[in-house]
């Protein structure tokens, strides 16, 4: 598996997380027990690093993506949405391997996978702060 695979289970276990409330644990041993696709070790420890870096930084990546929005509250935007924010967000800030412009990219597919058209524009544009504030 790549990344870009990666990266999008993340969002994906990132929204579940929102929804069940579940632990990171509980959620990647749900997720390994139930994926038959081809996963290595530096896989699971992607997505292990960047769901514990989301519920270990919350508070932060939240108010950071508040301080990005404009005439928008964090409370009005879609779970989905959040949850790749979340991700994006705390790629941009925390990973240093990888570089901010593919976590914002990567964003931007991801939101036109799983989300409406017109949100591939408001994620670019909350990302697009994130960055120049850090």
């Amino acid at each position: 598996m790549n990344r870009v695979k990666s990266r999008e289970i993340a969002v994906q276990l990132t929204y579940q997380r929102m929804i069940n409330k579940e632990s990171v644990e509980e959620i990647i041993e749900n997720f390994k027990e139930n994926f038959d696709d081809n996963m290595n070790e530096g896989d699971f420890k992607y997505i292990r690093e960047i769901l514990e870096g989301i519920d270990n930084t919350t508070e932060e990546l939240d108010k950071i993506i508040k301080e990005s929005l404009v005439n928008w509250k964090i409370e009005r935007i879609s779970k989905i949405n959040l949850a790749i924010l979340r991700v994006a967000t705390y790629e941009i800030i925390y990973v240093e391997d990888i570089p901010d412009k593919v976590s914002i990219n990567e964003a931007i597919e991801i939101t036109k996978k799983y989300s409406e058209e017109k949100s591939v524009s408001f994620i670019n544009a909350v990302l697009d702060k994130v960055l120049k504030r850090k």
